[in-house]
């Protein structure tokens, strides 16, 4: 299986994926920021590079139609969002659609867009995480792959949630992309999504736990 990465910044989530061992061939990694810190990883990798820049296109439907034209030059069967900071079109999720997954930092359906783990402290929550799922054209909303929740810790800040979720980004998105390269993810009628060989249950996640537990 061909796949084709999107990013705009460190692509440590990009990283993950291109040291996974995965059943795939990363034919190249797109930024739409010619100064991503992930492009100097992915060629120290051996991984082909591109920039197709956001800035040198007047408007969405411009540089998505330029973005594209340069994944598709890949012949890609999977398209992977990993930290790729732009809204994208209609017609452009359209195109690629069943074959197009992102990673959010949170747990989808709960707090989508922007600013996740700051929103999460706010509310109080006692559990946060991340979710891989299926891009939609309305954003953070697609069909759910896999998600992984951590514990609201006392006195913890942004970056310390922030930290402790992106160790788990950079558990269950390979794990996403290798279950869709091993055909084993299959969109429901009712827009969720079944895995094939599922085992049972796991433990649960309890946060706070109480004296003793």
């Amino acid at each position: 299986m061909r796949a084709v990465v999107l990013i705009s910044g460190r692509g440590s989530n990009m990283e993950a994926l291109l040291q996974a061992g995965l059943p795939v061939e990363f034919a190249c990694v797109i930024s739409n920021r010619p100064d991503a810190k992930g492009l100097e990883v992915a060629r120290s990798l051996g991984v082909a590079t591109a920039v197709v820049d956001h800035r040198q296109y007047h408007g969405r439907e411009a540089f998505d139609a330029a973005l594209a034209a340069a994944i598709d030059g890949h012949a890609p069967d999977l398209v992977i969002l990993a930290g790729f900071m732009r809204v994208l079109t209609e017609s452009f999720v359209r195109r690629y659609q069943g074959r197009l997954i992102n990673i959010h930092p949170a747990l989808l359906p709960a707090f989508p867009g922007l600013h996740t783990h700051a929103r999460a402290l706010a509310a109080g929550v006692r559990v946060h995480g991340c979710t891989v799922h299926f891009v939609t054209p309305e954003v953070d909303v697609g069909p759910i792959i896999v998600q992984a929740a951590v514990p609201v810790l006392a006195g913890d800040d942004e970056a310390s949630l922030s930290a402790r979720v992106l160790a788990q980004e950079h558990r269950i998105f390979p794990l996403a992309v290798r279950w869709f390269a091993e055909g084993r993810l299959r969109l429901r009628d009712d827009g969720t999504v079944a895995l094939a060989g599922q085992s049972g249950a796991g433990p649960a996640l309890i946060s706070p736990l109480p004296d003793g537990g």
